[in-house]
């Protein structure tokens, strides 16, 4: 019973793809903000991307021009879409929801990026 749930990582090589995927149960989309964070073993968790309700988005700086953060309110869903990746973008990557009244962490999926 998820709030939020995260799918798409996997193992690709270095300059390759990925699209994560992010879809929210039962959430009514308001002035709301859809983030993505990640966590490599003993390092902080750090954010990667964020989206607003309108559609206002920023970024980690290591990544600009590389992912792309989107959402589609209809179907309750936000998407990260990392081109040209690299071993250091290798991580367990989160979606989290903030409300207007409560938040939601997803429970992670992995993406490996081998050299």
């Amino acid at each position: 019973q998820a709030q939020v749930q995260e799918s798409g990582g996997g193992l690709v090589q270095a300059g390759g793809s990925l699209r994560l995927s992010c879809v929210a149960s039962a959430i009514l989309f308001g002035n709301d903000v859809m983030s993505w964070y990640r966590q490599a073993p003993g390092k902080h968790r750090e954010l990667v991307a964020a989206i607003s309700s309108g559609g206002s988005t920023n970024y980690l700086d290591s990544v600009k021009g590389r992912f792309t953060i989107s959402r589609d309110s209809a179907k309750n869903a936000a998407y990260l879409q990392m081109n040209s990746l690299k071993p250091e973008d290798s991580a367990v990557y989160y979606c989290y929801l903030k409300t207007g009244g409560d938040d939601y962490w997803g429970q992670g999926t992995q993406v490996t990026v081998s050299s």
